[in-house]
């Protein structure tokens, strides 16, 4: 397990204070779970309600929590978007916001878990979604959420943020590592 916390933007910080802290654990068969743990004033946040899961579009434009997979050394890369409604995003990179054709054979599973104060997103993302032919390779990885309040504006959350403006597709904020067996 290798644990995290996420830093807010300078540019985009919220009027409430927020904690957001992240787990990566590496399951059996090459599937990962990555556990999301925001604490504060959920209250103030615009958290979209629960739907079925679904493949869904545009969910950074409200509160939701992003993965970047990147094998080193390469340019393509997978992303996934988790929202707290239980819907999901999944694209392929080829490069830097060059995106390619791709849909992953198995859907990640999503669960929730919130209070008044804290929300726990968990995210378990199948070995076959993930970037492919990384057996003893090392695997990026950009961990980052997204936070909307109730009056709309918008906080970015990451491990590192590279550039003067939000970026999560700038490969310098990939900063964790897993060598992959």
């Amino acid at each position: 397990m290798i644990k995290s916390t996420l830093f807010c933007h300078a540019a985009t910080l919220p009027s409430a204070s927020y904690m957001l802290k992240t787990e990566v654990h590496i399951l059996q068969g090459g599937e990962m779970s990555i556990h999301y743990f925001l604490t504060g004033s959920l209250g103030q946040l615009f958290i979209p309600t629960p739907k079925p899961p679904a493949a869904t579009d545009y969910l950074w434009e409200h509160t939701c929590f992003e993965a970047f997979f990147a094998v080193m050394g390469e340019k393509r890369y997978h992303e996934f978007n988790f929202s707290p409604s239980g819907q999901w995003a999944a694209f392929a990179f080829s490069d830097t916001r060059q995106r390619v054709q791709w849909t992953t054979e198995q859907a990640p599973v999503i669960t929730v878990n919130r209070t008044p104060e804290s929300m726990l997103l968990k995210a378990r993302i199948p070995a076959v979604a993930l970037p492919p032919n990384t057996a003893g390779k090392s695997l990026q990885l950009g961990l980052s959420g997204v936070l909307e309040t109730q009056d709309g504006h918008r906080s970015y959350w990451a491990l590192h943020h590279p550039a003067p403006h939000p970026d999560f597709h700038d490969r310098t904020g990939f900063t964790l590592t897993l060598n992959q067996p």
